[in-house]
């Protein structure tokens, strides 16, 4: 698996998983943009799990000790 970070239009940071690498992620966003004028992380992550059905939006949680 591989984890990103992810910023929208609306500065929502999210961090997503993917089974994609980076290049393959870069192209569907391509792909994505060519029919979204908003960019909205759910969304996105909606288009992606109709690629690769183990992506999803994680939550990343600080840890301090």
């Amino acid at each position: 698996m591989y984890y990103y970070r992810i910023f929208d239009d609306k500065d929502e940071l999210n961090f997503f998983k993917s089974s994609f690498e980076y290049s393959k992620i870069q192209e569907l966003i391509k792909e994505y943009e060519k029919t979204n004028q908003e960019y909205v992380n759910p969304d996105f992550i909606g288009f992606l799990k109709k690629q690769d059905s183990e992506a999803e939006i994680i939550e990343v949680t600080n840890i301090y000790y």
